[in-house]
C-alpha cells in the first residue's frame, strides 16, 4: 500500500526499494535479529563504550548520506522537537540502557520474551486493530516467546526488560508523527545523532573513561556491522515501512528478530536450532501471514500535514 505521506521527504529511487513496506520491514526486523552473530567479536569492549560507538559511527553516515542526497535541515516545531528528542532518549539510548541491565540482571531470555510482545503492544496502540491483526500478533508474540527461550529471571531483570519494552514502543510510535516532514533518513539521522550525546553521558556514569579505548580489528569489523547494517540499513528501512504499514502491522515483523538470530548461529556455526527454537520461528511466520491478511483503514500517519522536502 502506498500513499503520499509514506513518500515523504524520500527520494522516489529509495523509496521504490521497500515497495509496500513488507520487504522493508521484514529485513529491518530480520537484520537486527543478526546483531548476535557478531557479539562474540566486541564482548571484550566496554558495554556502554560500544553502543556509543555504533551510534557515532552510524550517525556520522547518516548525515553524511542526508548531505549527499540534499535534503536539507528542517525547522522542526518544538512539539516536533519534543518527539525527536523523545525518540532518541526513549528508542535509543534508554533502551540499550534497559537492554543490557536486564541481560545483567537475568540473561538475555527474558527481555527477549518480553520484547517479543511488541507486536501486540503496537497493534493495540494503532487504534482500533481489526481482529485478524490482533490474531496474528498474538500468534507472533508466542512463536517469539519460544524462539527466545521462555525467559525466567528476577524482579530487577523484569523491571529493566518493561524499560525496554517501552522504549522499543516509542522507536516506532514517537517517530510517526515526524515521517511526514522529515522522511526515514533524516527521522535516522537526527535521532542517532542526538543519541550519541546521551550515550557517552550514560557511558561516562556507569563505566567512566575506561569506557573510551582504540577497538581492536575484530571490534572494528563487529562494530562497522552494527553501525551500518544494524543501525543504517535496518533503521531506514524500518521507518520507509512504518507508514506504509501502520505499526499494527509492521509490528508483526518484530517477532522476526529471534529468528534473525536463529538462522545467523546456524549459518555461523555457533548455535544449533532445538525443536522449540524451529517451532517458535513457524509461528512467527504463519502469525505475519494472518496479521497482513487483516484490512486496514487508508488513513495516512501522522496526521498526513507533512511537506514532501526531497
Amino acid at each position: 500500500m502506498r500513499n503520499a505521506v509514506a513518500d515523504a521527504a524520500t527520494p522516489p529511487r529509495l523509496a521504490a526499494v521497500n515497495g509496500n513496506g513488507v520487504a522493508g520491514a521484514a529485513t529491518a526486523m530480520f537484520v537486527v535479529g543478526t546483531l548476535a552473530g557478531v557479539s562474540g567479536l566486541i564482548k571484550d569492549y566496554p558495554l556502554y563504550g560500544g553502543q556509543l560507538v555504533r551510534y557515532l559511527v552510524a550517525s556520522a553516515i547518516l548525515l553524511a548520506v542526508t548531505r549527499a542526497l540534499g535534503l536539507r535541515f528542517v525547522r522542526l516545531t518544538w512539539r516536533e522537537g519534543l518527539l525527536l528528542g523523545g525518540l532518541a532518549l526513549l528508542g535509543l539510548a534508554l533502551f540499550n540502557v534497559c537492554v543490557v541491565e536486564s541481560a545483567r540482571a537475568s540473561g538475555p531470555a527474558l527481555v527477549g520474551t518480553v520484547l517479543g510482545t511488541v507486536p501486540l503492544g503496537l497493534a493495540l496502540l494503532e487504534g482500533r486493530p481489526a481482529p485478524r491483526l490482533l490474531a496474528g500478533a498474538a500468534v507472533v508474540v508466542a512463536g517469539a516467546t519460544l524462539a527466545t527461550g521462555l525467559g525466567s529471571g528476577n524482579l530487577t531483570g523484569l523491571l529493566w526488560a518493561l524499560g525496554a519494552w517501552i522504549g522499543e514502543i516509542s522507536f516506532s510510535m514517537l517517530a510517526i508523527p515526524l515521517l511526514p516532514k522529515l522522511g526515514a533518513i533524516r527521522v535516522s539521522a537526527y535521532s542517532t545523532a542526538l543519541a550519541v550525546p546521551m550515550l557517552a553521558a550514560i557511558g561516562l556514569a556507569q563505566e567512566g573513561p575506561g569506557m573510551f579505548r582504540v577497538p581492536t580489528a575484530a571490534e572494528s569489523l563487529g562494530f562497522g556491522y552494527l553501525a551500518v547494517v544494524v543501525t543504517v540499513v535496518a533503521f531506514f528501512l524500518w521507518y520507509s515501512s512504518l507508514p506504509r504499514l501502520g505499526p499494527g502491522r509492521a509490528g508483526l515483523f518484530a517477532g522476526l528478530i529471534p529468528v534473525g538470530a536463529i538462522v545467523t548461529g546456524l549459518v555461523l556455526g555457533v548455535a544449533t536450532p532445538s525443536a522449540y527454537d524451529l517451532l517458535g520461528a513457524a509461528l512467527v511466520i504463519a502469525g505475519i501471514l494472518v496479521g497482513l491478511s487483516a484490512s486496514r483503514a487508508r488513513r495516512p500517519l501522522g496526521g498526513g500535514r507533512g511537506r514532501r522536502d526531497a
